[in-house]
């Protein structure tokens, strides 16, 4: 496992190519289960955990790994509502979602695969679990279980994702109304998906939301083909990057790919903060990137086009 991650750096080019590359691991079971590598910083023998004090219960406890104090959360208690016993014979995946490091308890780590969005699908609806997965996949006859991480850590580690009410004015607000702008929303996590929308229509825009990149782009071509113009219908696309059947980055290179489409604004909010740079942007064609999520960050951007595209001036650039 020493050796498993060292060329993560190499795999930039898998943009706009609709591949990625899953880390296997599995739970108390036999189960295959998946994690995008682009995630991962980390695996390593569970440490000596430390126990905390009226702690999550899917928070097994801390670890400080290379100079960092990280919460390990057991993936098999917050998806299958049993702990993993003998967790100092588990594995402890350390990852990046959302601009922080968490570590995932896992029974088994196995190997990285190599696939195509293309094959890999939402989850068959009705399925037990289903309500935690935001996709699967099958591998040599095995099938593959993609977990919505973000939905573990909504949680787990709640975040308030509520803009500020002194944000921006209603007056403004109105405004904009005025003007019915509507915005698409592409994401394959329902969280993520009603934290976007909820942000954006508090600025007093519609959303139409989508479960992934070939859902989005079916919908441009039909508006297309029926003489509607998409950069006039939406006033921006706000869209994930890991999805099924059609990831961010292809959907951007294949919107791009069209004449008709062309000025049609294009943000990608991820949580692959830690290894998205401008290069991979300027790659699949985007005109901005955010990673996820905060929600003050995400209205300053919106409020951005607003005011380009109407001259209504809603809020200012936001700063940490």
């Amino acid at each position: 496992m020493s050796g498993i991650l060292e060329s993560v750096d190499q795999r930039t080019k898998l943009v706009g190519e609709n591949r990625l590359e899953l880390l296997l691991f599995r739970l108390a079971e036999e189960q295959l289960y998946g994690i995008n590598v682009f995630k991962v910083k980390e695996v390593l023998q569970c440490p000596k955990l430390t126990e905390l004090p009226k702690r999550h219960p899917v928070v097994r406890g801390v670890a400080h790994i290379r100079g960092t104090t990280l919460a390990v959360m057991d993936l098999n208690l917050a998806v299958l509502h049993t702990p993993l016993e003998n967790i100092d014979e588990c594995f402890v995946i350390m990852a990046e979602y959302n601009r922080t490091l968490q570590g995932f308890l896992v029974s088994a780590v196995e190997r990285i695969v190599n696939l195509n969005w293309e094959d890999i699908h939402s989850p068959p609806k009705g399925s037990g679990r289903s309500n935690y997965l935001t996709a699967v996949t099958e591998y040599e006859g095995k099938i593959i279980e993609i977990i919505d991480v973000e939905k573990v850590l909504s949680q787990v580690a709640p975040t308030n994702d509520e803009l500020p009410d002194n944000l921006v004015s209603e007056s403004e607000i109105d405004e904009v109304r005025k003007h019915d702008y509507k915005i698409m929303v592409v994401d394959d996590s329902s969280v993520a998906r009603k934290q976007v929308a909820r942000c954006c229509e508090r600025l007093g825009v519609h959303v139409d939301t989508f479960d992934n990149g070939q859902e989005a782009l079916n919908h441009l071509l039909k508006l297309h083909e029926n003489g509607v113009n998409a950069v006039h219908e939406y006033l921006m696309l706000i869209s994930d990057v890991e999805m099924p059947e059609m990831d961010g980055y292809t959907l951007v290179s294949t919107l791009r790919s069209y004449p008709f489409f062309g000025g049609f604004y294009i943000v990608l909010h991820t949580s692959l903060s830690g290894v998205f740079n401008e290069v991979m942007v300027e790659k699949a064609g985007a005109d901005d990137f955010l990673a996820k999520f905060k929600p003050e960050e995400l209205a300053s951007r919106l409020s951005k086009r607003i005011e380009d595209v109407s001259g209504i001036h809603m809020m200012d650039e936001y700063k940490e």
